[in-house]
């Protein structure tokens, strides 16, 4: 199966800068896109003509429609047509994947999921391919892909290591290219999630920005200067190392009291079936210590006192604008987020600004989202550190 991409020419530099800040903030009068960037008006000329000509941007009225282009009309705002092209986001987990489709400012319009069966790297590109087929009878203007994978991935188009894939050095990107004919950026999607919440989410125009996931693993992404800092560690496990108890339990993917023994899903089951002798859900572990069962308050209680200290310490060294708690188990805020909050309050300076703390119940068609999000930065606008 292939698929025709659409795509438009490179963009310079100064072009890119222009389209991204109409994409994430439009639509915006050429003033206040020329204030925005330092630019002077005939310079803002210069860039925008190209950008309407390829269809990118286009003149509307001050209700932010579409509208006519009309020569002598400079003073109309710019925008992107948000649904003139279409990207695909796959989040690809241990037994499932989960797809999405996304216009330009990255609002879902689709959804599709498949069970994964297989690990084989063929397989799998087999079945993105598949699924892509599916979607794309219903949007002709796909213009890429984006892949998020948990692991480590290398020039967005290897995955050089996955270890609930038990992937090394497969390049993902390439097998599925040759199936679908579409371009395609793979990229760890916590990574993912951190640029589509950062573009298009709770940090959309903050300097300082951290994104805390916490579900089968622990997430950490770090926004400075309003982008996203990449290191070489990504998905390495830094939260097996982050003690925050040092007193904590012991479970078999995490150090002693580390932030994957205390906060993590598998964690948390662990702990109450070692206890009590029977194999609960997250859900059932947080419905019965919010009933006051005793072994389920324990250690929902001892998360949030964690969460509460990881939260603290990331506020007390990165002084972020806001921190995103995200990821399918923070449903722990539901039951246990006065404990968190009077734990974050204990560990810092009591004359401490309050600390704005967002809580998003994300599922993996969020992940998704986050992938395409990549495809649209990089396949589209053409950034190239992300």
């Amino acid at each position: 199966m292939t698929t025709r991409a659409a795509s438009w020419q490179p963009l310079s530099p100064g072009e890119r800068s222009v389209a991204i800040e109409v994409l994430v903030h439009g639509p915006l009068s050429r003033t206040d896109i020329a204030r925005r960037l330092d630019l002077s008006a005939g310079s803002l000329t210069r860039l925008t003509k190209p950008l309407i000509e390829s269809g990118l941007l286009v003149e509307v009225p001050d209700g932010g429609s579409p509208a006519e282009v009309r020569q002598g009309r400079p003073s109309q705002p710019l925008d992107v047509v948000a649904e003139s092209r279409t990207f695909l986001g796959f989040k690809v987990t241990e037994d499932m994947v989960y797809g999405v489709v996304t216009t330009l400012r990255s609002e879902i319009v689709a959804r599709l999921d498949r069970p994964l069966t297989t690990h084989d790297p063929a397989e799998v590109a087999d079945l993105l391919a598949g699924m892509t087929g599916e979607l794309a009878g219903r949007f002709p203007t796909l213009t890429g892909m984006g892949i998020g994978v948990g692991g480590l991935v290398q020039d967005r188009a290897v995955v050089g290591e996955s270890a609930f894939l038990q992937w090394s050095d497969v390049p993902l990107a390439e097998l599925v290219e040759e199936r679908t004919g579409l371009p395609v950026v793979v990229e760890n999607d916590v990574a993912a999630f951190v640029e589509a919440e950062t573009w298009f989410g709770a940090g959309r125009g903050l300097d300082r920005f951290v994104v805390l996931t916490i579900g089968a693993g622990v997430g950490y992404g770090l926004v400075l200067g309003g982008k996203r800092v990449p290191y070489p560690e990504e998905d390495r496990g830094f939260g097996r190392h982050w003690i925050l108890n040092p007193n904590g339990p012991l479970t078999p993917t995490g150090e002693r009291g580390s932030a994957v023994s205390l906060l993590t899903i598998p964690s948390i089951r662990y702990q109450v079936q070692a206890a009590a002798g029977r194999d609960l859900t997250y859900e059932e572990i947080l419905a019965g210590a919010a009933a006051g069962e005793s072994m389920s308050a324990r250690v929902i209680g001892e998360a949030a006192r964690a969460l509460g200290v990881l939260v603290a310490q990331i506020a007390n060294f990165v002084l972020p604008q806001k921190i995103l708690l995200a990821g399918e188990g923070v449903g722990l805020m539901d039951v246990a987020g006065q404990v968190v909050e009077d734990t974050v309050r204990a560990h810092r300076h009591p004359l401490a600004a309050p600390l704005d703390v967002e809580t998003k119940v994300s599922d993996f068609h969020d992940w998704a989202r986050g992938a395409a999000v990549l495809a649209i930065q990089v396949l589209v606008l053409g950034v190239a550190e992300v």
